[in-house]
């Protein structure tokens, strides 16, 4: 059977929930027994995520493969068992450096380039690169609103490509919002109207909508929207705002939206649904047995979460995995520089200090990993977080006081933390990092090796700076223990120091790797670490 389409759009807003509505079809298709694969389309100009900053576009997903992509990406595969990788995430500054540079070595023979046919062509090929694949079903979701400028030849393309494969193997779903307006205490469905007003001036109709709102929507205001929009009643789906994102799976089989689809597309259905672990996990999520743990996160971008987003999730599985409450305290590692680390800490039971970029809030970041060590608090690091701990533990236990990394310190005496061979050269700075998955050779007896369970492991990194083996001896001699480098033992990829209950800093990214249903195991340990603690004081 050739893979079968569905695309999903978004109107009104951004930011409304597509990509959680394409992931949760995707968990709701393989509960059917069928193979998904989600995509992406995004239509802004950079080539990819990875020099975008935080603030703007959220976290930048790593893929195994090395892609700096949406965070979109990280749902899809929280989500579903599909492995997502670079042809997943498709911009359209990828789109239009790959039609200029065929372009000036003559490959259009010296005609016309124009955005349709040869960007729509484009954009359909890569969409047909995932149809090739062994899947059942390609969801694609295309970013950005109905009506964006930049949107239009992602939008020419679905059209052209639904038309081309034909109604029993392509359908669209319509993600849209409908306001409550409290003044006058009903929901409005003319910002639905409009928006499906919009695609089907583009030549789109979509085969099923799916309405964002605060609360349900009653029988009559989804028949006013199937009136406008040319459906059928149940073809207008609800999607209320949930306590968990994991619920949306649930509620739209209450809505049955895999059986319209099975229906549309005509798939053989040949098992029922069964989403009863998933359930037993949102469960877990929503109402856990054994109460709160508080952890700091002590990052640069805390004023917006997204930026740490597969971080929250990871907390969110590891928390239904030890049946707690994650509650993440957000501590700014700028005030952190000026203040003194009591006044931020002395409430948590754990400690994370995650990845970044750049000088700022570093000193914070030291502060509060020294307070980690010296208290004895359940510790993570990550990337940077890592890096820090280094240079904590250089200064303050191993005696090389003025110790740094080469990134914010070029005299410094101690380099512990120094730029890769490989990377001295380099001048782009997108894709140019060390990215993708690497494995890694864990030591026996170790915190990390416990929590993994075995002796070599496979993460995802997204960094240039690494650990400088030129400090490995006298580090090690103060108590730092090397506890996983790569196969060959000349990169060190994860430290913990001893007599400490638990104290982890690893040089990759474990929250790409993260699922409900299978949680990652250092997020796991280190949030059982951290219940542990707050029992013994009883906090």
């Amino acid at each position: 059977m050739a893979s079968k389409l569905i695309f999903v759009t978004g109107g009104v807003l951004s930011s409304i929930g597509k990509g959680i509505t394409a992931s949760s079809i995707g968990t709701l298709l393989e509960s059917r027994g069928f193979k998904v694969t989600i995509q992406k389309l995004d239509p802004y100009l950079n080539v990819d995520a990875g020099t975008m900053n935080p603030y703007q576009h959220g976290e930048v997903y790593v893929t195994d493969d090395g892609a700096e992509t949406d965070l979109d990406l990280g749902h899809y595969e929280r989500f579903t068992k599909a492995t997502m990788k670079r042809i997943n995430n498709i911009t359209s500054g990828q789109i239009y450096q790959e039609i200029i540079q065929k372009e000036r070595r003559g490959e259009f023979l010296g005609g016309t380039v124009q955005v349709i046919p040869h960007v729509t062509n484009l954009i359909k090929e890569k969409i047909k690169q995932l149809m090739s694949t062994d899947v059942d079903v390609v969801i694609v979701e295309v970013g950005g609103t109905v009506g964006d400028i930049e949107g239009l030849p992602f939008l020419e393309a679905i059209r052209q490509l639904g038309a081309e494969v034909g109604k029993r193997n392509a359908i669209y779903i319509h993600v849209t919002y409908v306001p409550y307006v409290k003044a006058a205490g009903e929901l409005k469905t003319k910002p639905t109207q409009h928006s499906v007003k919009e695609l089907r001036a583009i030549g789109i109709q979509p085969d099923i909508i799916v309405c964002r709102a605060e609360r349900s929507i009653p029988q009559s205001v989804k028949r006013k929207i199937a009136l406008f929009a040319n459906l059928k009643e149940h073809e207008v789906i609800t999607a209320k705002d949930l306590s968990t994102i994991y619920e949306v799976p649930l509620v739209l089989q209450k809505e049955r939206i895999d059986e319209l689809i099975i229906e549309k597309l005509q798939l053989p259905a040949s098992q029922k649904s069964n989403l009863d672990d998933w359930k037993d996990i949102v469960q877990k999520m929503k109402k856990p047995s054994k109460g709160t743990v508080k952890i700091a996160v002590v990052g640069k971008y805390v004023e917006l979460p997204d930026a740490y987003k597969s971080i929250i999730e990871s907390f969110v599985h590891a928390g239904a995995a030890n049946d707690v409450k994650v509650e993440i305290k957000w501590v700014n590692a700028e005030e952190l520089d000026q203040k003194e680390p009591e006044e931020f800490l002395s409430d948590v039971s754990g400690v994370l200090v995650p990845g970044g970029f750049g000088e700022r809030g570093v000193e914070g970041k030291i502060k509060a990993i020294k307070f980690a060590r010296e208290n004895k608090i359940p510790f993570l690091g990550i990337c940077l977080g890592m890096q820090c701990a280094v240079i904590e533990f250089a200064r303050n236990v191993a005696g090389l006081k003025d110790a740094h990394s080469s990134e914010f310190s070029s005299t410094t005496p101690y380099p512990v933390i120094d730029l890769m061979e490989e990377q001295k050269k380099v001048k782009e700075k997108g894709g140019t990092m060390r990215l993708g998955a690497y494995p890694c050779v864990l030591k026996d007896g170790t915190l990390s090796y416990e929590a993994y369970k075995e002796n070599e492991i496979s993460e995802r990194h997204r960094h240039r700076y690494e650990f400088n083996n030129k400090f490995r001896e006298v580090l090690e001699k103060a108590g730092l223990v090397i506890a996983g480098t790569s196969p060959d033992g000349r990169l060190v990829e994860i430290v913990e120091i001893k007599d400490h209950p638990w104290f982890v800093a690893v040089q990759f990214h474990p929250e790409f790797k993260s699922r409900p249903r299978n949680p990652h195991p250092l997020f796991k340990s280190f949030v059982k670490a951290a219940k542990e603690l707050e029992e013994q004081f009883g906090s």
